[in-house]
This record gives C-alpha cells, structure tokens and sequence, in this order.
C-alpha cells in the first residue's frame, strides 16, 4: 500500500511508519520543510498548503498532528494551539482530497477519548454521548472537520487513550517514581484508558484494511486504574508509592489540565475494535507497562 502520514515525527507516526515499512508498504510522510527523497512531501497545515498529488491514490492517509497535551500549562495561548494545530491539519489534509483527481481509499483521522469526558461509574463505548470540558470541544470539532472528507473516502476517527510508553504518558511519571516521590493522583482510582505503543500502531495498520468507519476507541481490553499503572510502574522500579497529590494541588498546580489529563474518571471500552477481530498483544496494562520498560 502507499499511505500518506501527518504527523509522522510524534511517537506513534514514528512508530508506525517504522512498522509499516518493514511490512513492505510505501510510506510518504509529509514534512515543513523541503522535502528529502520520494519519501517524504512538503506542507504547510498553518497555511493550509498541501499539494493535492500527494494524496491522490494513495491507498490511506493517516493524520496524527497536533500540538501535544503534555505541554503544561494550558495557558489561553496554548489551549488555542491545542485546537488550532488540530483544525489546520485537518482540514488541510480533507481539502486536498476534496481536490484530488482520485481521493485516498482511506482517511484515519487522529482523535481522543477526551471526547468523553469526566464520566465515573459508566462503561463508554463508540455509541456513548459526548461529554463536556475543553477537550470534548476540542475533539468534537476534530471530528467535525475530518468527516467534511469526501464520500468517497472511508474515514475512521481513532479515539486514542493514553499510550503506555517512555516516550508517552511515562515520560512525566518514570522520573518522579525513580526519586521516589509516586503516589496516588487524587483517589487514584479514576480509570485511565490505556493502550501499549505496539498495540496502538498494530490497531491502525489493522484499520488500514478493515471496513469499519466512524469513531473507534483506541484503547486497552482490560480497564485500569490511575493506581494500577503508577503502582506496577514504581513496583518494577523497585521504588516507593506513598505520596498521594491532592485533587485540588494538581487543580491549583495544573489548572484544566489536571480535569483533562489526570483526573478524568473513564472507563473506555475498544467494543468496535474487538468486534472487527482485533486481537491485543498486550492486554493488560502490566502487560503494556513491562513491554515499554524492556523497550527502554
């Protein structure tokens, strides 16, 4: 196949367009700058730049750019990068096809289960409402502009949860467990809607080929909690797990994005993913956690 990515630096583009060569497919990942080699192709997502050859044919475009959440503070300016970097990639990528003289065959459009919300003693499936807060809204309007793609185009948008990673949402938790100063985020018993950086690529090159479209949750099979990943984290670390942060000192420390990244109570479910035949590598989050830690 040839498959077209945005975003194809961040963690889980560079992963999967690893992936995807290895499994012998041509991939084209589009770069801000002059590009180097039949590999890559130019854009500019801010201007709205993208020559409409580079997608025109192309079995799938896989879109993953934006600004990154971990980023701290949310400042006005930076919520406002959040969205933006979103939009304007998006609707780049729908443009060109929208003027392609033969529009992909595919378009999975990053999303995020922020789509959901804070929603604690519910199970949320593809089919579940969408909730409030800052991310809801951002991913609400995600959608929006990705499914203005063409109708001739199936377009899935991947509802990702947080990817078990060093590079992920490890990055930040590895460290304070190292100098001993883990504990419990709030209760800590907020579900956290995981999924291991091989599964994550695996279940897009799956969709790569599958017929589903729509929203599909990109997530873990077995549900965990805040404490399940930072206990076992810190228990193969051989380090303590005492120091529980307040809900309203991560408030106070991280504002909103405290509510949207570590508090969030949701317990997600890959109900479409797991009906489409999918089967994980790793399927819990200990699982995960320990295939991360022997990457490292």
């Amino acid at each position: 196949m040839r498959i077209v990515i945005g975003g194809a630096s961040g963690l889980i583009g560079t992963a999967l367009g690893r992936s995807l060569e290895t499994e012998g497919h041509e991939v084209v990942r589009l770069v801000r700058r002059p590009a180097r080699g039949a590999g890559e192709a130019e854009w500019d997502p801010l201007a709205g730049v993208l020559d409409p050859a580079v997608v025109s044919g192309a079995d799938a475009v896989v879109n993953l750019s934006g600004a990154s959440l971990g980023k701290l503070p949310w400042t006005a300016a930076y919520r406002s990068t959040i969205l933006w970097s979103r939009l304007s990639a998006t609707r780049t990528l729908v443009d060109a096809m929208n003027r392609a003289e033969q529009p992909p065959a595919a378009f999975l459009s990053g999303s995020a289960v922020g789509y959901y919300g804070d929603r604690p003693g519910e199970t949320l499936t593809e089919d579940s409402s969408r909730g409030a807060g800052f991310l809801a809204d951002v991913v609400v309007a995600w959608e929006d502009s990705a499914l203005a793609a063409p109708d001739a185009v199936r377009t899935v948008l991947l509802r990702n949860g947080i990817v078990v990673d060093l590079a992920g949402v490890l990055k930040p938790l590895a460290p304070l467990t190292r100098f001993g100063v883990a504990g419990p985020l709030g209760s800590g018993r907020q579900f956290w809607p995981w999924i291991g950086l091989q599964d994550e690529v695996r279940a897009i090159t799956h969709l790569l080929t599958s017929t589903l479209s729509g929203p599909v949750n990109l997530c873990g099979p077995q549900a965990a909690r805040a404490d399940d990943l930072m206990f076992e984290l810190a228990r193969r670390m051989n380090r303590p797990y005492l120091l529980r942060v307040p809900k309203f000192a991560l408030k106070a420390l991280l504002g909103d994005a405290a509510d949207g990244l570590l508090l969030s109570d949701q317990r997600v479910e890959p109900r479409r993913l797991l009906d489409d035949g999918f089967t994980f590598s790793t399927p819990t989050v200990e699982q995960a956690l320990a295939e991360a830690l022997a990457r490292d």
